[in-house]
C-alpha cells in the first residue's frame, strides 16, 4: 500500500541534500531514503505528531503497521534504516536530543533454506573427469588440473569443507599453515570461522582423488607455493577460480543447476543427516560453534521427505 503524500519537512530536505550532496550517495540509495522518509512524514502527520517529537513507540507502532499491511521485513528493514540516519543526523545538527529509532528492530526476514544437490546429482558431479580439449597444446596439463578438480570436488562434497578451508589447505602441514591433510591418518585439518580449528574424516574417494592431483602437483603443474591446490602458473588458487571450476565442471557433468561450493557443504551435511539423523555429530563436522545453525538441514531434510511423500504416496496426490 502506497503511503500517501506528505509535506516535506525542512529537515527532511536538507537531510537529504546532505547524502546527495556530502555523501554523494547513488541515485537509488537516495531515492530509497527518500521514499523511508515520506512514509515517515505520512504517519507523523496522519498522528498529529511534529517530527521532533516521534518516540520509539511510535516507531514501533509505525513499522508494524508497515509489516501488517504487507511489505516485506528487508522492505521495513530498509525504511527503519532510513528513519535511523535521518534522526542520528538531525541530532548531531542540534535538531533532536535522542534519536527514537535507535534499538528498534525491524520484523526478522524468513531464514532462506541452504540448496544443496540430490545425491545422484552429488554423485554424479564428483565422478564426472574433465576430458582433454580436443588438440590441446599440453594434454598432460590438462589431466593434471582434471585431477586437481576432481580432488577439490571430492573435499567440497566428502568433508563440507568451506571454499576458504578448501583454498587454505597446504601441502604440507607445518606451524604456519591454515590447513593441511594427514592421508596417513585420513584426515583434514582446517581453519574454520573464527579461527577456530577442526579435524574432519576423509573418505577414500577422496583420499584417492588427493593422491592423483598429489602425482601432479609440482611435476605436470608447477609448485611456486605452499599450497595443495595450485593454478597453472602453479599459486595458491583463489576462492574465484574455485567457483569458476567447479561452475565449468558441473556444467560438463550435465547437472540441471548452477553449482557453488558452499552448495556441496550444503549437500554434505543434508545427505549425512538424511543417512545418520545425528545432528550433533553433523554440527561437528561442519564446526558449527551452535547447534541453531545445523538445524536449518532438519528443515531441509523435512522438505526432502516431503517430495518424497507427494510423489510416491497414493494419498498425497490433490484434486485439482
Amino acid at each position: 500500500m502506497t503511503e500517501p503524500a506528505a509535506p516535506r519537512h525542512a529537515a527532511v530536505l536538507r537531510y537529504l541534500e546532505h547524502v546527495t550532496v556530502a555523501r554523494r550517495l547513488a541515485p537509488r540509495s537516495v531515492a530509497m531514503i527518500s521514499d523511508g522518509l515520506l512514509r515517515l512524514e505520512a504517519r507523523a502527520a496522519q498522528e498529529g505528531v511534529p517530527l521532533a517529537a516521534v518516540q520509539p513507540h511510535h516507531v514501533r507502532g509505525w513499522l508494524a503497521r508497515l509489516h501488517q499491511g504487507g511489505l516485506a521485513p528487508r522492505s521495513v528493514a530498509i525504511i527503519l534504516s532510513a528513519w535511523r540516519g535521518f534522526y542520528r543526523w538531525w541530532g548531531r545538527e542540534g535538531g533532536i536530543t535522542v534519536n527514537p529509532a535507535d534499538g528498534v528492530k525491524a520484523p526478522k526476514a524468513p531464514r532462506p533454506l541452504p540448496k544443496a544437490l540430490s545425491v545422484d546429482h552429488a554423485v554424479a558431479l564428483a565422478q564426472h573427469r574433465t576430458p582433454a580439449r580436443p588438440g590441446a597444446a599440453n594434454p598432460l596439463r590438462d589431466a593434471a588440473l582434471a585431477a586437481r578438480d576432481h580432488a577439490m570436488i571430492e573435499l567440497l562434497y566428502g568433508c563440507g569443507l568451506r571454499v576458504g578451508e578448501l583454498v587454505g589447505l597446504d601441502a604440507q602441514a607445518s606451524e604456519g599453515a591454515a590447513g593441511w591433510l594427514d592421508l596417513q591418518d585420513a584426515t583434514a585439518h582446517v581453519t574454520g570461522k573464527g579461527r577456530k580449528r577442526r579435524t574432519v574424516p576423509m573418505g577414500d574417494a577422496a583420499l584417492q582423488a588427493v593422491r592423483e592431483w598429489l602425482a601432479h602437483r609440482g611435476s605436470t603443474v608447477p609448485a611456486r607455493d605452499a599450497a595443495l591446490f595450485l593454478n597453472r602458473q602453479g599459486l595458491r588458487l583463489s576462492d574465484s577460480q574455485v567457483r569458476t571450476r567447479l561452475r565449468e565442471v558441473a556444467l560438463r557433468a550435465g547437472l540441471p543447476t548452477s553449482v557453488h561450493p558452499h552448495m556441496l557443504r550444503h549437500s554434505f551435511a543434508s545427505h549425512l543427516l538424511q543417512s545418520s539423523g545425528d545432528l550433533r555429530a553433523v554440527q561437528e563436522l561442519l564446526g558449527h560453534a551452535h547447534i541453531s545453525t545445523t538445524q536449518v538441514y532438519t528443515k531441509l531434510d523435512f522438505q526432502h521427505l516431503a517430495q518424497v511423500y507427494d510423489a510416491a504416496h497414493p494419498r498425497a496426490k490433490r484434486k485439482g
